[in-house]
């Protein structure tokens, strides 16, 4: 069973409360009054009924069940409402802190912890000046916060885990479909685009020969400049750049587009915003350079304008074209394959749009497209701060209320001596621990000694307040901190294992603390508490009976505290390495399966469509423009028949092809699908070919790396230089692991190559280009 049922808790509570009153009454004899009896039903029943309903409405089931049992404890006998003012508040505090955020708990915790002091001065006004009550309260309170955030904290990050794994499993089903959709979209855009153009002018300049012959030349050298375009955008499709960084900014991508149709004849008159790089950015160069492939397809010459508007709630882009001018001849009309209307609406619902075509009321024709704006997406919560506000306020109400008897009826003697009792000392020592808690994550060094400290200088408080309760409460209290901090802080990390690189020297570093060390402290500073408070009581025993006797009692509360935390960090530590694990394995298959999916295209590129340009750049080159056009119709038909084959969808061969460091974007993007954006940085010395087995151990490298543990934002760096890649991760911490540096170290070692960490979340691999025995070995 994952979830305890404690649906049966308030009746627990209210048999407990029975027992204790008026249970222990009748058996001492003394029978309650019938009045007694309603009040103690007329307080137990609604106390019991919200707390059966406490997840629902958690801080109006405090409130309620704060407040009646405060009401009955006036009329009632002492120990008529103990059980249900205590553990039952403690029961709705801690749903409170299951349930809502942490502002919520802090707020409902301090407000009872108040509510609870100014309630005990309207009851027994100021002569209780001993306090340890209000001190034993507000830690319950304190300890049912932490137990109940600790819980909740608990939670959200195995449901965070859950859902980053499904979430993970998901992408990795439809990676492979989306690098086949893109890679159709792009082979699409290429053919439309480019190889349309050649046919076009290639057209005009055959329709056009005799009345301006040098227009023949014009238009053989654009189809040997659009066929190179052609072959490095057919190389970019088989290997994109995993990084939009050296792209120039959409606003001069779309300008290009333009200037680009106006030199094959075709008038465009444009009125362009900057926009942001991203998602609609891209869709709108796509849907531009669509429209604008069709215009010059099916109506050339014809008057077009581009407007891209990019607005505060939407981003409208509209390409209108005029009608078709008379005898202008549609040299490329029978070329479409009937994907752009499909693919164009594809661009747009990707980036959160719509669209719509159709013709206009001049015989043209129209494409708009609404995208999302600047204010698209943006996540701030209305009325944040004031329901916050709202919280604090009626907070202050609740308070301050016990205090109107006093203020409005009399006015209450208080004790004029300068003598500060214990209560109020205790309270601020367990102010201090509470506040150093708080900081044992970012200063554990700082937080620890400050707890010991803080423990030694409980029975200075109990003896100069003059003290007079159970001698071993005071050093107790104190203890409680350490134990807290003993049990909630894990491992502080795996050791190192044998074997592993060596780091690079860097700045020095003072030695973290060690759990034996922590637990040796603990043990050292409580026992000197202990025996520091019975001997200021005084006692007959000598004082090596009294050190014995607190050392026995101090080590196994805080062997049990420190073997508690031991236990949750490796329990942590697991859980963390096996969710790592299977997204690693969840992102290796989804590239893998996009990567094949890639290189069965790639491999249908090499075969069809770029022969066929080649063919055309040589017969453009020869001087030959009707076998020019000729092979570029050829190229568009190879590009329509691929485009067929890459819809059909793979047949699933038995062996993938391994990724390379080409399929970095593969794997960046299936990292920023599960939640984990990643910026990956090639350097221009990077070489465009590299030895197999250095592709191959860079590529795991970076997915070992990018796939092992950790949320935040990461940076992956290539560069080469003096015969040596080096790739410098940024931004992932498990890299300082021992299982991680061990899987790192072997694919390094192959190859001879080295491998350094440092700082905590950084790390460096250097892999030779021309490796010698080690490639061998790796082959």
């Amino acid at each position: 069973m994952k979830h305890i049922d404690d649906r049966l808790a308030p009746v627990l509570l209210l048999c407990a409360q029975a027992v204790v009153w008026p249970g222990a009454a009748l058996v001492r004899g003394a029978v309650p009054s019938a009045y007694a009896l309603l009040v103690a039903v007329l307080v137990a029943g609604p106390v019991t009924a919200v707390l059966a309903l406490r997840r629902s409405r958690p801080v109006t089931a405090l409130v309620v069940v704060a407040v009646a049992c405060a009401l009955g404890a006036g009329p009632l006998p002492v120990g008529a409402t103990a059980v249900l003012g205590t553990a039952g508040v403690a029961l709705a505090l801690w749903t409170v802190a299951v349930e809502r955020d942490a502002f919520t708990t802090v707020v409902c915790g301090v407000s009872l912890a108040v509510w609870q002091l100014l309630h005990g001065l309207t009851l027994h006004r100021l002569s209780d000046r001993d306090g340890l009550d209000l001190v034993l309260t507000a830690l319950l309170y304190a300890a049912t916060c932490g137990a109940g955030l600790l819980v909740r904290r608990s939670r959200s990050a195995r449901r965070a885990s859950e859902d980053l794994l499904r979430r993970a499993e998901s992408e990795r089903r439809r990676l492979p479909a989306v690098e086949r959709r893109r890679m159709e979209r792009e082979l699409h855009d290429v053919s439309a685009h480019h190889l349309t153009a050649v046919v076009v002018t290639a057209g005009a300049a055959l329709g056009l020969r005799d009345r301006r012959p040098e227009l023949a030349d014009e238009a053989l050298r654009f189809a040997v400049d659009t066929g190179h375009e052609v072959t490095r955008a057919l190389g970019t499709l088989r290997a994109p750049a995993p990084s939009d960084s050296g792209l120039p900014a959409p606003e001069e991508r779309l300008l290009g587009l333009v200037d680009g149709f106006r030199r094959i004849g075709q008038p465009v008159d444009c009125a362009i915003d900057p926009l942001p790089e991203g998602a609609v950015a891209d869709a709108a160069y796509g849907i531009v350079r669509e429209a604008l492939t069709n215009v010059a397809r099916y109506a050339p010459g014809a008057a077009t304008t581009v407007r891209c508007r990019y607005g505060d709630d939407r981003t409208d882009v509209v390409v209108t074209s005029g009608a078709p001018l008379p005898g202008a001849p549609a040299h490329a009309a029978d070329l479409g394959g009937g994907r752009g209307q499909g693919i164009l609406r594809s661009r747009a619902r990707e980036a959160g749009g719509t669209l719509a075509t159709g013709p206009t009321e001049d015989g043209g024709w129209e494409v708009r497209a609404v995208l999302p704006g600047r204010t698209a997406g943006a996540g701030d919560r209305p009325g944040a701060r004031g329901y916050r506000a709202a919280q604090v306020t009626a907070a202050a109400g609740l308070v301050l209320q016990p205090l109107l008897p006093v203020v409005a009826i009399r006015a209450e003697d208080t004790s004029t001596g300068s003598d500060v009792s214990a209560g109020v000392l205790f309270a601020l020592l367990a102010a201090a621990q509470a506040v150093t808690l708080l900081w044992l994550r970012r200063a554990p060094r700082t937080a620890y000694g400050a707890l010991g400290v803080l423990a030694l200088l409980w029975p200075a408080a109990a003896a100069t307040g003059g003290y007079t309760g159970p001698v071993l409460l005071p050093p107790a209290l104190g203890a409680l901190a350490t134990c807290v901090a003993l049990a909630s802080d894990g491992p502080a990390g795996a050791p190192k294992g044998r074997g592993e690189p060596r780091e690079r020297p860097r700045r020095r570093r003072s030695r973290p603390l060690t759990r034996p060390v922590l637990l040796a402290g603990a043990i050292t500073v409580h026992t000197a508490a202990v025996t520091t408070a019975v001997l200021d009581r005084g006692t007959g025993a000598p004082v090596w009976a009294v050190v014995t006797a607190a050392l026995a009692g101090t080590v196994p509360v805080m062997y049990a505290a420190h073997r508690a935390g031991t236990l949750r960090g490796r329990r942590a530590q697991h859980a963390r390495a096996e969710r790592d694990g299977r997204l690693g394995a969840l992102t290796g298959e989804a590239v893998r399966d996009a990567w094949a999916e890639r290189r069965r295209i790639a491999d249908g590129l090499e075969t069809t469509v770029l022969a066929r340009t080649a063919d055309m750049v040589a017969e453009a080159e020869a001087g030959r423009l009707e076998a020019t056009a000729e092979r570029a119709r050829e190229a568009l038909a190879a590009m329509r028949a691929l485009l067929d084959a890459v819809r059909d969808g793979e047949a699933g061969p038995a062996l993938r092809p391994q990724p390379t460091l080409q399929a970095l974007d593969l794997l960046a993007r299936q990292c920023r699908a599960a939640g984990r954006e990643v910026e990956i940085r090639l350097t221009g010395r990077v070489p465009g070919r590299l030895p197999a087995a250095v592709d191959l151990a860079a590529y795991h490298a970076a997915e070992t790396v990018l796939t092992t543990g950790g949320e935040q934002p990461a940076t992956l760096e290539l560069d080469a230089s003096d015969g040596t890649l080096t790739l410098t991760a940024t931004g992932v911490p498990s890299a300082s692991h021992a299982a991680v540096r061990e899987r790192l170290a072997a694919r390094v070692a192959a190859l001879d190559g080295a491998l350094t960490t440092g700082p905590a979340d950084t790390v460096r691999l250097l892999l030779p280009l021309a490796p010698g025995d080690g490639e061998e070995r790796e082959r």
